[in-house]
């Protein structure tokens, strides 16, 4: 027999300890009514209690349960949403169109300049070449957004060579010309919106960034034999301020700055040339009589950094030959098969092997073998402005030619 008190204790410690299951004490029988009813009382309780602690048991297993399973779904669901990003990337290194669709058209990416400029911008793993086709496209929604991408970029404090060096890293300019220019007037923009007064207009800043790009080139293309000197720069700068000349000691600074550290080329890869034609004397497509087989070719032709490049196709990284202008003449020439023809030659030396070279279909460059160049243009008019701008290419600075040829664009859009 025990005691209420006794009874009670047991009944606690079987309370705290479930599992711990002594046998109930016998009830004695000298209890009085009411301790008899307290008693019962108290075992009630007990059980009412024991049933609670049962299902808050069940309960905390059921959300533990739950837990679980979201956090698994939540890491499926994050897996599958990084396969699907990865996916995306694939597809706009290989067409940024169509990689921007299926990011858009899988809920990776909002249909917006914004989200999309970001998405550019931060860059990773993205192909540099790639954004910079992206940018450059001519379609309004594009230009958006290639001025909200800009907009990224903070200029503010710096000098126009260290904003370019900045702005040029963060993609690799096209070769298009027309893509160029509308990414180089929103580049102006902005740095004239982060460092106002610094020029008088953005057509000022956008002809300067051109002549340090420029400046670039012949400074630190090895085929560009006549070297710019810092007079030279600031003599061709004169005037592109609205009419007045920027400060010499501006001029000067920007100079020796691309003078000792040339700007730095995105890499995707080590045979994307692209930087090499970003701003070409002139471009198209033209038919080229072959060396040993004498057969027209269609190829994509390129002038630039006094060198006439060619390609088979407009998409390719690499051009498929290379002709050097040094020392050689241009003229008209009548062919049998092709009209509009002209020819590249050695003066004076009609049976030497020009100094080209020429990519084969197995890979290897080799030496070309063409004594000539007859190429045949579509039109008359596109005969003779090719034969004007090879002409000029030839004859005269490149460096010149290229920065009058985007002085006298601006002056041109300042008249209209």
């Amino acid at each position: 027999m025990g005691t209420v008190s006794e009874l009670c204790a047991s009944s606690f410690q079987a309370f705290m300890c479930p599992s711990v299951r002594p046998a109930a004490p016998a009830v004695p029988d000298d209890l009085t009514p009411e301790e008899k009813q307290e008693l019962e009382n108290i075992r009630r309780r007990k059980q009412e209690l024991l049933e609670d602690i049962k299902r808050l048991k069940d309960e905390i297993a059921e959300v533990t349960n739950e837990i679980e399973n979201l956090g698994s779904t939540e890491e499926r669901k994050n897996m599958q949403r990084n396969k699907q990003v990865a996916m995306g990337r694939k597809k706009f290194n290989m067409d940024p169109k169509k990689g921007i669709q299926f990011l858009i058209e899988n809920d990776l990416l909002k249909n917006t300049w914004e989200d999309i400029a970001q998405f550019l911008y931060k860059g990773e793993g993205l192909n540099k070449t790639a954004i910079g086709d992206y940018l450059g496209e001519r379609d309004e929604f594009n230009i958006e957004v290639l001025h909200a991408f800009v907009e990224l970029h903070e200029f503010t404090d710096l000098n126009l060579v260290q904003a370019l060096r900045q702005f040029l890293w963060s993609f690799r300019l096209p070769g298009e010309a027309q893509k160029i220019d509308r990414m180089m007037e929103a580049f102006a923009q902005r740095y004239c919106q982060c460092n106002p007064g610094v020029f008088q207009s953005t057509d000022t800043c956008y002809v300067l960034s051109f002549a340090i790009i420029m400046l670039n080139t012949s400074l630190h293309n090895p085929n560009v034999k006549d070297k710019p000197s810092a007079e030279r720069f600031i003599a061709m700068n004169r005037g592109i301020n609205d009419g007045g000349d920027l400060p010499e000691d501006l001029l000067l600074n920007l100079y020796e700055s691309i003078k000792n550290e040339p700007f730095k080329i995105p890499e995707d890869d080590g045979n994307d040339l692209t930087h090499t034609f970003f701003n070409p004397d002139r471009e198209g497509w033209l038919l080229k009589l072959g060396g040993r087989v004498k057969t027209w070719k269609r190829r994509w032709f390129i002038l630039t950094d006094n060198c006439l490049y060619y390609f088979e196709y407009t998409t390719d990284k690499e051009p498929r030959g290379i002709i050097p202008l040094e020392n050689l003449s241009i003229r008209e020439v009548e062919d049998s098969k092709k009209p509009n023809c002209f020819e590249l030659f050695i003066p004076d030396n009609k049976d030497q092997v020009i100094k080209a070279c020429k990519t084969e279909a197995d890979g290897r460059v080799v030496e070309g073998n063409h004594t000539f160049y007859r190429i045949s243009a579509p039109t008359v008019e596109e005969k003779d402005e090719w034969i004007n701008s090879i002409k000029a290419a030839i004859s005269r600075d490149p460096f010149y030619e290229m920065l009058a040829a985007r002085k006298k664009k601006v002056s041109s859009i300042k008249r209209q």
